[in-house]
This record gives structure tokens, sequence and C-alpha cells, in this order.
């Protein structure tokens, strides 16, 4: 993919799309999963456990515990072990077969300074957090963001839940972009504990993100239900890319990444197989020059 390369938007299962894209071409990687695949997985419950690159007796097949061993994203390696932690939840397996290889591809499509957002709800971020800290290796880990909301029913029997969780990390710690003083500022919460001076300017943001949902009479609303607020992915993409950096999301839904990056600066390929989120993105992205649809591959 070069700079002179349009804005793409495919058509298709985004598993069969991903292989057919370069190595490290994308500086920021935003993903927003079906929190319920709806798909039959085959069911295998693993654990990974990093292996010390000296650790000779793990490349043993016969080694107790060990079914083989598996390459980490940031080169390590792991043994596959028959394990303990999907067991708390063997639903998270069906999910975590559905989601793991997107994420292998995910980041070998990151470049070397790129950062992976992944956002997930209450149900599913612990488990994801272990895992990834496995795969990409905790040093990879940079934030645990949470979005904060107050819109939408309330619970009577527990605290209503009204939050998601974006989980952060990073393709290589020692190089990754990140550039605070392009993320919008936000009004102090108590204004009258800092000076005249620093509530006019207002604050950077912290890992704690209050702002609302998309409103069902608001200008952005496009009908797609699972929506995300363009205020959420603009501080996302602010600070972790550049203009011009490509974007990448492949459960692009109503395409609020790439409208959002569109009107950044930057370039963006948005991937999606459900017929009527590639409907939404069509009335989206009408005024928007040179984005081009195209029917992607078919599943594998």
């Amino acid at each position: 993919m070069s700079s002179d390369e349009p804005d793409r938007i495919i058509h298709a299962d985004n598993l069969a799309v991903l292989p057919t894209l370069p190595d490290g071409r994308f500086t920021l990687v935003y993903l927003d999963p079906p929190f319920n695949t709806g798909r039959a997985q085959t069911r295998q419950s693993t654990r990974h456990v990093r292996v010390a690159a000296t650790d000779d007796a793990a490349q043993e097949p016969g080694s107790a515990g060990a079914v083989g061993t598996i390459t980490g994203f940031a080169g390590k390696r792991y043994e596959r072990i028959r394990g303990d932690l999907l067991r708390y939840d063997d639903r998270f397996d069906d999910y975590w077969g559905f989601l793991e290889p997107r994420l292998v591809e995910a980041w070998r499509l990151l470049a070397d300074d790129g950062t992976l957002y992944l956002h997930l709800d209450y149900r599913e971020a612990h488990y994801a957090k272990v895992l990834l800290d496995a795969l990409f290796g905790r040093e990879s880990f940079l934030n645990e963001l949470i979005w904060a909301y107050d819109y939408g029913a309330k619970a009577k029997r527990k605290w209503p839940t009204k939050h998601d969780t974006i989980l952060v990390y990073v393709k290589n710690p020692s190089a990754y972009w990140f550039d605070s003083t392009a993320v919008d500022r936000e009004p102090y919460m108590a204004p009258g504990l800092v000076t005249p001076e620093k509530a006019e300017l207002g604050k950077l943001p912290t890992d704690v993100w209050w702002h609302t949902i998309v409103s069902p009479t608001g200008r952005e609303k496009t009908g797609y239900p699972t929506q995300k607020p363009e205020g959420i992915l603009r501080r996302i993409v602010q600070a972790s890319t550049r203009e011009g950096d490509w974007v990448l999301d492949f459960f692009a839904g109503s395409g609020t990444t790439g409208a959002v990056a569109a009107t950044l600066g930057r370039r963006f390929v948005l991937v999606d197989e459900n017929p009527e989120a590639i409907a939404v993105m069509k009335g989206r992205f009408t005024d928007v020059a040179g984005v081009v649809f195209e029917q992607g591959p078919t599943g594998r």
C-alpha cells in the first residue's frame, strides 16, 4: 500500500482480507469486535505461557503438559499448554477461538510504531487482558481505558453497568507513537481548584473517558446498532497517529473509525462482512472524496 492508494471499504470476512494486506502498514488498528460472535467454533481450552529462548526442554515433544509451541507476536515463543484459564468461562473459549487468529493478523499489520486498541465489554475484558499479555508480552501493554457513559436502562438489583473497556497494546514498547499534545483537551471537573489559565486551557484526558453514547436523535446517528461515538475515536486517532498515517478497522460497523480518520487527514481501510454495515457506510461516505468500495475475497 502506498500513499497514493485510495481509502478502501471492503465487504468480506475480515479473516479472508487480512492476509492480503502488507506487513507493518498500519500505525493504528482499532477493533470493536462483536461480543457474541454467533458462530460455532472448534473448542480447545488452552493457555499461553512464555518460554525462555534458551529453554531447550520446552521444545521437546515429550515435555510434561506441552502440546507444542507457537510464536508470539513479538517474536517470542510460548509453550501451548492445555490449561486452566479458559475453563473459568468456557463461553470465552469460543470467543477467543474467533478472535485470536484475527489478533495475530492485526499484530502483523501494525507498523513498528503502531498501536492496537481492542474495545470490549466487561464480560470479556479481564480474560482478554491475561491472554493479550501472554501473546503480546506484558511490556507491550500501554493502557486500560475505561469509557464511561450514563445513558440507557438502569439496573435495580446491582450497580448499573455503564462502561466499556479498551485495551491498548503497542507493537514496540520502545518506539510507539503517542502524541498527547494532539488530543482535544477537556474541562476540569473542579475548575475552581486550578488557576484561571489552566481552567481555560482544560486538561488532558486520563484513562477514564466520560463520554455519552451516540444520541438517538443526534447528527451522528446512522441507525447502526453498535455505532460508537466519533468523540471516542477522535481521541484515539489524534493520539496514536500522524497526518497521512494508515488506520485499519476490520470490524468496521457503521464506519466511525474511517469517518474520523478522514476528518483528521489520515488514511484508512475498513472491513465488514455485514451487508447492513456496508449499506450504512455507503451513505455515510457519499461526500468523502476518493473512497473505494470493494467486494473482497470469500471467507475461509
